[in-house]
């Protein structure tokens, strides 16, 4: 083979490989449609959900950078620890991940496919002290 030959083997195994690496990667595209928050009170116990407020912004989960971010206002990036065993009952299928967010601060978040609402699909991040629940639906 001849140099130049050779240089464009490697040039075209180069992108081969790259096309390949990335086709390996999985990012998955929701939208939100509202959200709520439940906190606990002084005493411990959990209070009520929060009015339903409208919101349209965009969440990934992006396995091949294991993390989950909410594009809200304020970015809300969420660095996935453990990638914990899917579930499923008669109603939902779950899909849960151990994360520390943006501060350190541990959390879970798990992605909800409601089967008896239609699939509805639902985003929850929980903390020992509040939980931000999120519509959302596939881009």
């Amino acid at each position: 083979m001849t140099q130049k030959k050779c240089f464009y083997f490697y040039i075209c195994l180069l992108f081969f490989t790259m096309g390949l690496q990335q086709s390996y990667s999985q990012v998955y595209r929701f939208k939100t449609s509202g959200f709520s928050v439940l906190e606990k009170n002084e005493k411990g116990k959990w209070g009520k959900w929060s009015d339903l407020g409208l919101v349209n912004i965009t969440v990934t989960l992006d396995t091949d950078k294991n993390r989950i971010v909410v594009y809200s206002q304020n970015i809300q990036l969420y660095n996935i620890v453990v990638y914990q065993p899917e579930s499923e009952s008669e109603s939902d299928l779950v899909y849960s991940f151990t994360c520390k967010d943006n501060d350190g601060v541990d959390c879970t978040l798990s992605i909800i496919t409601r089967k008896k609402q239609e699939n509805r699909k639902q985003l929850y991040i929980t903390y020992p002290d509040h939980v931000i629940v999120y519509n959302i639906f596939t881009m």
